[in-house]
Parts: structure tokens; C-alpha cells; sequence
């Protein structure tokens, strides 16, 4: 090579590979989907921390109704950014009050937003971020009454392949599940007979804050609001019917139940305990058994019958068939083992949700980089309304059908008075 060709070629090399900082640092962020939190508690910034290490996503932008929250959790989302070489989360893409998320949504950068606010807010904020153009990733339930679940429903409608619109439903990317399903479906536990799901859960506290209105305690302990949140069973429970409309790929047709408030803080009036009976179509009878009380986590569990065997999923103990067709997913059955020295090396888990928060965020991020766009809104809402079909019965005592509670509109006021929270 000549001498001139070669300091041109070189000087051409250097100016590729030497880039500035600024330069590469802004490339990074460039490429990245840039995303919005809306409702800064431990979950959102739980999920959005953890989409930010599984995607190519650059968090630049967060809403909450209190200072404190949103405060907190930029802390360690902008660590988050850092640990990725992007710029922290600038201030004046912070926003706090009533209308921060209107505020949030109106940033053109942003792409996609999380919103993991309490329940009550889901069909609204869903409303907003769709106008404006963004992507979804809305946490369950999708409302905390039928008229809202009907809204989300509707909207899902509207903009159908316009954007993506995902449920936070992860168990449904957990890959044991994936699989039991999958065979399920194909016939291996033969003609199903009936279901039993249980989530047996440890009480939630009472948050307290010095000087906080009631509207301002009750939103901090939504959970414990039925208008707020819907209740442990729209909390918690959901996960298990999500997971049994999935398996027989059928919604309830109708739910019988009773509970109370027994164990429940004085504070608030969402049940601590259901116990629900659902007839599935095809004469396929579940029960669910959900608790939120006292001071130790216990079992989370979906299991069916069938001519041929049973099925079995746990979060810990063990994801498998028993029968004709027998499986396992390889998930250790006995919660309380240790993976051994010789299980280790071969990536026995502990969880059967080692994997479904990824798998969920990576699949919603590639959805808007391939331009395939989710639309989870029907499935999000039909699980929420069954959950709400076996609150509804087991609060009036009465056997209720599907078709009941979808008629009867039911529309949870909040009574809230959030213009006291504008700064």
C-alpha cells in the first residue's frame, strides 16, 4: 500500500474506532427505546429495572403522584442507567402531582411507558398513553370494576396494531409453565376435569405517613381498598385464573364463593380471605383459594385433573405431570431444597419463574423494534373479569354468571380529592 493511501485509510480507522465519549455514550442512547414510569412504588421500578437490564431500553422519564416515591426510585434508576453507560434520568423529564402522567406522556422522547399506578388509574392512563402515541406495558389488573375492564377492552380495539399494548401477566413467558401448557393443550392429561388454584399470601402492612390526609393514606394503601385496587383477589389470585384461562383456554362461566374480612387490618375493606368455586364451559369445575393475611408467605399453586393424570405448577416446588404422559420441567419439587453440587452445573432452579419477568419485557421491546406490535388487552381484561366475577359472588353471597356481572356495569367510585396533591 502507498504511503498516502495508507495514512488516508488510517486516519479514516482512527476517526471510526477512537470515538469521543459523548459520541459513543450518545450513540448508545440513541439506539435504545426510551422509556416512561408512571407509578414509582417497588413493583414498577422492580419491573422497569429489570426491563432495563434484559432490553435495549434507556429509562428517561418518570411520573408519581407523591415526591417521595418518585424520588426514591430515580435513585435507583438512574443507577440502573449508569451501570448501562446512559445519562441518568434528567430532572425536567420528572413529574409530580395529579396530572404528572399527562405530563410524562406529553415528552416526545418517550416511546413506551410502564404503568404500575394503582389499579383504579389502569383504563384512564391506558386511554392517554395510547393517544399520545406510546407503547404499553400496563401491570394487572387491568381495572378494579367492570366498567373499567369494559374501557380497556375498548381501547385495545381502537388501536389495535397501532401500538403494543401488554398485560403484566409474566407467569405466561415462564418457561415451565410455557411447556406444561403446551402439553396440556396437546392432549396429555386427556379430557380435563377440574382445576384447583390456590395463592396463599402474607399480610400487607399499613404504611404510615406523618401529616397524610385519608384520601393520601388510602392511596398509599391502596391494596387494602376494594375501589382502589379490587381486592386480594384482583391483586394476587388473578395470577392463578390467568393461568387457568390460559391452560383450558375458556373464561368462567359462572362463580359461587365466600370470604371475609377475618385477619385484615382495620384499615380498609378488601377481603383477606376468598374461597370460589367457578364452572368452567365443558362442565369443567375450579376452585381458588386466595389469602392475604398473617405473617408467612405460603404456597402458589395451579393444579388439574384429567382421564390421564394431573398437572402441577408451583412458583416454588416443582412444575410436572403425573400419569400416562409423565414430565417435568426440571424445577426442584421441594421448596425448601437446595440445588446439590452435581444440579447446579446442570441449572436446576429453585423458581419456575426464573425466567418470565425477561422473557416478557424482551418479547414487549421486540415487539416495538420489529414493528410487531402486542395486543394483550382481551386476555388482560377476561382475567380480571373472572376474578372479578369470584369477588362479586362471594361478596353477595349469591351464584353469579359471566354474563351478570358484564351486564351490570359495575363502576367503583374512588371518592379521591386529588387536586389537594398539586404542587
Amino acid at each position: 500500500m502507498k504511503r498516502k493511501t495508507f495514512i488516508k485509510n488510517a486516519a479514516a480507522f482512527s476517526t471510526f474506532a477512537v470515538l469521543s465519549p459523548s459520541v459513543a455514550f450518545g450513540t448508545r442512547a440513541n439506539s435504545a427505546v426510551r422509556a416512561g414510569i408512571i407509578g414509582c412504588g417497588n413493583r414498577g421500578t422492580h419491573v422497569i429495572s429489570s426491563m432495563s437490564r434484559h432490553t435495549n431500553t434507556h429509562i428517561i422519564a418518570m411520573a408519581d403522584l407523591f415526591r417521595d416515591k418518585l424520588e426514591s426510585s430515580k435513585k435507583s434508576l438512574d443507577e440502573r442507567n449508569r451501570s448501562k453507560g446512559l445519562p441518568e434520568i434528567d430532572k425536567s423529564a420528572t413529574y409530580v402531582g395529579p396530572d404528572a402522567y399527562k405530563r410524562l406522556l406529553d415528552n416526545s422522547r418517550v416511546d413506551a411507558v410502564l404503568i404500575s399506578s394503582p389499579a383504579y388509574t389502569h383504563p384512564d392512563f391506558l386511554l392517554a398513553a395510547a393517544e399520545a402515541g406510546k407503547h404499553v406495558y400496563c401491570e394487572k389488573p387491568v381495572a378494579p370494576d367492570v366498567a373499567g375492564c369494559k374501557k380497556f377492552e375498548r381501547i385495545g380495539k381502537d388501536y389495535d396494531g397501532k401500538i403494543s399494548m401488554v398485560v403484566g401477566f409474566q407467569i405466561r413467558h415462564a418457561s415451565p409453565y410455557v411447556e406444561m401448557v403446551k402439553k396440556i393443550q396437546r392432549g396429555d392429561l386427556g379430557e380435563i376435569i377440574s382445576g384447583e388454584l390456590h395463592y396463599f399470601s402474607s399480610g400487607v402492612p399499613i404504611l404510615e405517613k406523618d401529616g397524610a390526609s385519608n384520601d393520601e393514606a388510602r392511596i398509599r394503601n391502596h391494596f387494602h381498598f376494594r375501589s382502589l385496587s379490587g381486592g386480594i383477589l384482583l391483586d394476587q389470585g388473578i395470577h392463578m385464573l390467568d393461568v387457568c384461562n390460559w391452560v383450558l383456554n375458556l373464561k368462567p362461566q359462572s362463580a359461587a364463593g365466600i370470604g371475609g374480612l377475618k385477619g385484615a387490618p382495620d384499615f380498609g375493606d378488601a377481603w383477606s380471605n376468598f374461597q370460589v368455586v367457578y364452572q368452567y364451559p365443558e362442565n369443567i369445575n375450579v376452585s381458588l383459594h386466595s389469602t392475604q393475611a398473617g405473617p408467612h408467605f405460603g404456597d402458589v399453586c395451579a393444579r388439574f385433573t384429567g382421564t390421564k393424570g394431573i398437572a402441577e405448577a408451583h412458583y416454588s416446588g416443582g412444575v410436572f405431570i403425573e400419569g400416562e404422559n409423565k414430565w417435568d420441567s426440571g424445577v426442584l419439587r421441594c421448596k425448601e431444597a437446595m440445588p446439590d453440587e452435581g444440579q447446579r452445573p446442570a441449572g436446576v432452579f429453585l423458581s419456575s419463574l426464573y425466567d418470565a419477568d425477561a422473557n416478557k419485557e424482551i418479547a414487549f421491546i421486540n415487539s416495538i423494534e420489529s414493528g410487531n406490535y402486542l395486543n394483550e388487552t382481551k386476555q388482560g381484561a377476561e382475567s380480571t373479569l373472572s376474578a372479578i366475577l369470584g369477588r362479586n359472588a362471594a361478596v353477595s353471597g349469591k351464584l353469579l354468571t359471566w354474563d351478570e356481572v358484564y351486564a351490570s356495569g359495575e363502576n367503583l367510585e374512588t371518592g379521591l380529592d386529588l387536586s389537594q396533591f398539586e404542587e
